[in-house]
């Protein structure tokens, strides 16, 4: 029964979502994804509030070429909340350099992949400490600023650019994250048939037991009053 057990518990939890994240319109130019993940981001509009709105963004980092290679670093902010929010941030040797004389980095255009992540990565394991505030403009223009908190006084770290995506980018991302979720429930719902006729083969009481139990604990439709 144990090995019964493992084998329909791996077949629920195993799934390959690659097919389908290959097709993620941000690949089309080369470039690979070299960071995927929701970071607590503050929102500001105008950047006349002292305190914004808190909003899990999706970001995904992208590069295109690597090393002494380095072509063009670019970033995709995303929300699930609202699916036309669709922010992008680029970069190519030429605009870091400014940002680096600007901004007095101590870093080079190849090491900037890494240390955009790393501040990616602290925003989310420390959220106390390290904030990312996007301030966005009324032109569609915004400002990605990292900003240390070191309880005395606030440093910022780093100050990006991003510009609100054309319109057929958006379009295509929405369409895209449609689709992929609508895969993704397919995918799960015939691994859930897989494992009933698993559970079926192994252990009929069982599954009759399951299926038993969610019909007892399922939602009950609503019935409305009649009216005579």
């Amino acid at each position: 029964m144990a090995h019964s057990n493992q084998g329909a518990s791996s077949a629920l939890t195993q799934f390959d979502f690659s097919a389908i994240d290959e097709m993620d319109p941000v690949l089309a130019d080369g470039q690979t994804i070299i960071c995927d993940r929701e970071v607590p981001f503050e929102l500001r509009h105008g950047g006349e509030q002292d305190v914004g709105s808190l909003e899990a963004v999706r970001v995904k980092v992208m590069t295109l070429g690597d090393g002494a290679g380095l072509v063009t670093v670019t970033a995709e902010l995303t929300s699930e909340n609202d699916l036309f929010f669709h922010y992008t941030h680029a970069m190519d040797a030429r605009a870091f350099r400014s940002v680096q004389e600007g901004q007095k980095l101590m870093v080079d255009f190849a090491e900037y992949p890494a240390v955009l992540v790393r501040m990616l990565n602290a925003c989310i394991k420390e959220p106390h400490t390290h904030l990312a505030v996007l301030v966005l403009g009324r032109d569609g223009r915004a400002h990605l600023d990292f900003i240390q908190n070191l309880e005395y006084k606030f440093v910022e770290l780093l100050s990006v650019e991003v510009s609100q995506s054309d319109d057929p980018v958006v379009r295509q991302s929405v369409a895209f994250r449609y689709q992929a979720l609508k895969a993704r429930v397919a995918l799960m719902h015939a691994r859930l048939q897989d494992v009933n006729a698993l559970i079926k083969l192994k252990s009929p009481a069982l599954l009759a037991q399951m299926q038993r139990y969610e019909r007892e604990h399922s939602p009950t439709r609503y019935s409305p009053p009649r009216t005579w």
